[in-house]
């Protein structure tokens, strides 16, 4: 028997840090999203008790180290599964981008997993095993549009956006999550995005005051660190998206469009700037 499962990427509306909590992780505020770009993730159950991942992706790794065999493991050691699994992920989301590929191959995984091996755990059940793969896992279990507090673990569903084209536009580097959160100040952040600002204009489907509102604190340190991010983030804006941000801790930046008429100029002004540009909807 297979089994499919879509892993989407997640685009941040909004990423705010309140501080630093004493386990060292930061306490943050984000309202995530998703997007129509995914990777493909088949999994299949081996008779011998043991996890083989593969990729047509070169540059990812295929063993502990990637989070959808955490996952498989995870599962199997919890709810003492002796069946082995062999996962084949396609990968379409770049690496390392803000997108939360990985924990999103990671979420697929665990919803697979409970159906390939008829195990019925509950969505909330699976969202508390995500947390301990990443913060970012929890959401991208169940995806949607969610406010997600704590880590990332505590999750509220809310109005989705209004529907609309995302550019996604990522620039040939790799961002480490953990650097950017290493040399961010949580006690220093100037300007805090507006949570209420950008609920009100989910509820009350305004796309103009959404694109206003966008806010993320990480922006300015990957910003700083990495100035093509900032030069990718300027032309984007110059090219007419109606709403720009980085996604997560970069690098890559998305654009909010409200009229298919504009996607070529942006989609092909971008091209000539990095190679990595896609033009996709919402999940909504």
């Amino acid at each position: 028997m297979k089994v499919f499962e879509k892993a989407p990427a997640k685009i941040n509306l909004l990423l705010d840090v309140l501080h630093k909590r004493e386990d060292g992780y930061h306490e943050v505020e984000m309202i995530m999203t998703m997007v129509d770009l995914s990777d493909r993730i088949e999994m299949q159950e081996l008779p011998r008790d043991t996890i083989i991942i593969s990729s047509q992706a070169g540059y990812i790794p295929l063993d502990e180290k990637n989070l959808a065999f955490q996952a498989a493991r995870l599962i199997k050691d919890r709810y003492d599964v002796k069946q082995g699994v062999y996962i084949h992920l396609d990968k379409k989301i770049p690496v390392a981008a803000g997108l939360a590929g990985g924990s999103s191959d990671a979420a697929a995984t665990l919803r697979g997993l409970n159906r390939l091996w008829g195990l019925n755990i509950p969505s909330d059940e699976m969202q508390r095993l995500g947390a301990e793969l990443g913060s970012d896992v929890p959401f991208c279990v169940t995806g949607g549009t969610a406010i997600a507090r704590g880590r990332g673990e505590k999750l509220e569903p809310i109005e989705a956006p209004p529907q609309c084209w995302v550019v996604l536009a990522k620039p040939p580097i790799n961002v480490s999550t953990a650097e950017i959160y290493g040399k961010l100040r949580a006690n220093q952040i100037v300007k805090h995005p507006s949570t209420s600002d950008v609920l009100e204009a989910l509820r009350l489907k305004r796309f103009d005051l959404l694109c206003e509102r966008l806010g993320n604190v990480l922006e300015e340190v990957t910003l700083d660190l990495y100035p093509e991010v900032r030069q990718l983030k300027e032309c984007m804006i110059r090219l007419g998206a109606d709403g720009v941000l980085m996604s997560g801790s970069g690098p890559t930046v998305f654009g909010l469009v409200s009229k298919e008429a504009k996607l070529p100029r942006i989609y092909n002004g971008l091209r000539g700037f990095c190679k990595d540009v896609y033009a996709v909807r919402l999940l909504t």
